[in-house]
């Protein structure tokens, strides 16, 4: 989080400053591509540089404090989400049968990248097990640390289907642990492999 520095580097960034505008983006980028991951996989990457694209565009527009924008950041980016799964639906892609030229070695050492972000890695598979809608809040929710009234309009949910949303995941997700107790929404729950706690769930 950046505090009370956002809004010095909020105003910068939309005035064309490059390294302001960098600040968001180190502050901000890997929860979004973790959310992107959980539902795109390899297409993540591409996606998160369209959502960067679309808010440079329109950052000298935007109003509000660094929890609004981080709204906005996921707002732009779910609705990215849906056109490609529009896109995907419409163009479905058919295998081509020329496949050797995929079973080469990798031009650089994805095995050290993937070591270095295992936990992460580990903690959006064990997310994405459950049903994508709860799947998405749990994620908004407790490794993006977005609050029950941001993650509802950023899914088009009120915030008390948000909150039954992530406390029945998190149960779900306790129950799969071997958890004796279910999680319960005021006792704070953490996502596996990524260290982070979520508060309780009504706020």
């Amino acid at each position: 989080m950046l505090g009370p520095e956002f809004p010095d580097v909020l105003r910068l960034a939309a005035m064309g400053d490059g390294g302001a505008f960098a600040r968001l983006w180190r502050e901000m980028h890997p929860p979004l591509l973790r959310y992107l991951r959980l539902s795109t996989g390899d297409t993540a990457e591409d996606l998160a540089s369209e959502v960067w694209l679309e808010i440079a565009r329109r950052i000298g527009r935007f109003r509000g404090g660094e929890p609004e924008f981080r709204g906005w950041l996921f707002t732009l980016a779910r609705r990215r989400l849906i056109d490609q799964r529009r896109y995907e639906t419409r163009h479905p892609e058919l295998p081509t049968g020329d496949d050797a030229r995929l079973d080469g070695p990798a031009a650089d050492d994805t095995m050290a990248a993937s070591l270095e972000d295992i936990s992460t890695e580990a903690a959006l598979a064990f997310i994405a097990t459950l049903p994508r809608d709860q799947a998405e809040i749990v994620l908004l929710r407790v490794v993006v640390g977005l609050d029950a009234t941001q993650v509802a309009k950023i899914v088009g949910k009120s915030p008390g289907a948000v909150r039954i949303a992530a406390h029945r995941g998190l149960r779900t997700l306790t129950a799969r642990l071997g958890g004796a107790d279910a999680a319960s929404p005021d006792a704070g729950a953490r996502a596996p492999g990524t260290g982070i706690v979520a508060p309780g769930w009504g706020a």
